[in-house]
């Protein structure tokens, strides 16, 4: 097991500045806000200064950490259209390392609202640039479609995370969101980075989760993660405490396996041994 102590000095060594890591496929169900809100909290337990960014209507990710998104009075929504301080919007969490920057219904109509605004796919990019140097890592948490919030997503991240589920049609849609980094690359934002690959939603009891490890670990070998995310009963209820899996039940499968990840994310990044 890595020490945190060791984890803290090699970030400081490699003088390492903040990275930005969206989470993003236009499918439903696929285990995104989940990744988000589970590798966020692994980062923080490792002691690494994170912000979880909710970037989605539905507000998943902040009820997933025990807030009310009808209570929230200031939100990533208001840091894009009106362009207030996301510092003003941004809440603590109990983990020591980990801030939120909540959603609300209202992000409905911030594509409509902004469809008129010059560069309006840089809003939150804009707004995040304030804040990226108080963390070590911002971990955005995208709508399952590929339309404009998405598109500021991608626009403001310096990498995506790409969570598939091991189930039938697993690969369907890839191929489109894959072409949507590219163009975002040309257009928008030419660091843009596939941090990886996530296989999540994994059976190992059926033959159907096997196979579709394999042929993404075939056709995507060099951006598959190692890490594979098991279908976990602690991590389907944990929201529902408004816990992170890492909180709710640290010995679960489900929140070794975001450790793992996360632990796989920092070697990837230069930042363990």
């Amino acid at each position: 097991m890595i020490e945190l102590s060791n984890q803290r000095i090699i970030k400081l060594s490699n003088q390492f500045m903040g990275k930005i890591i969206a989470i993003a496929n236009q499918k439903g169900g696929v285990g995104k806000t989940t990744s988000a809100i589970n590798l966020a909290a692994s980062l923080a337990v490792l002691e690494y200064k994170t912000l979880l960014v909710d970037a989605d209507p539905q507000a998943n990710s902040t009820s997933g950490l025990g807030m009310n998104p009808k209570e929230i009075k200031k939100s990533i929504y208001e840091c894009m259209v009106d362009g207030i301080d996301p510092q003003d919007a941004i809440v603590k969490n109990d983990l020591k390392y980990l801030d939120i920057l909540p959603s609300h219904i209202d992000l409905v109509g911030a594509e409509v609202e902004m469809v008129n605004i010059d560069h309006r796919e840089e809003k939150m990019r804009n707004a995040l640039a304030l804040i990226k140097n108080k963390y070590d890592f911002i971990i955005i948490d995208c709508s399952p479609s590929l339309g404009l919030i998405t598109i500021n997503s991608l626009t403001a991240a310096d990498s995506v995370l790409i969570p598939v589920q091991c189930e039938y049609f697993a690969l369907e849609g890839l191929g489109k969101l894959l072409n949507t980094i590219k163009i975002i690359q040309t257009r928008l934002n030419p660091k843009l980075e596939i941090e990886g690959i996530l296989l999540t939603l994994y059976d190992s009891r059926t033959s159907l989760g096997n196979q579709v490890v394999e042929e993404v670990k075939t056709h995507f070998k060099n951006i598959a993660f190692n890490t594979i995310i098991p279908r976990n009963v602690k991590l389907s209820e944990s929201p529902s405490f408004g816990l992170p899996a890492i909180v709710h039940d640290a010995e679960s499968k489900g929140a070794i396996s975001y450790l793992n990840l996360a632990h796989e994310i920092l070697h990837k990044n230069g930042l363990s041994k």
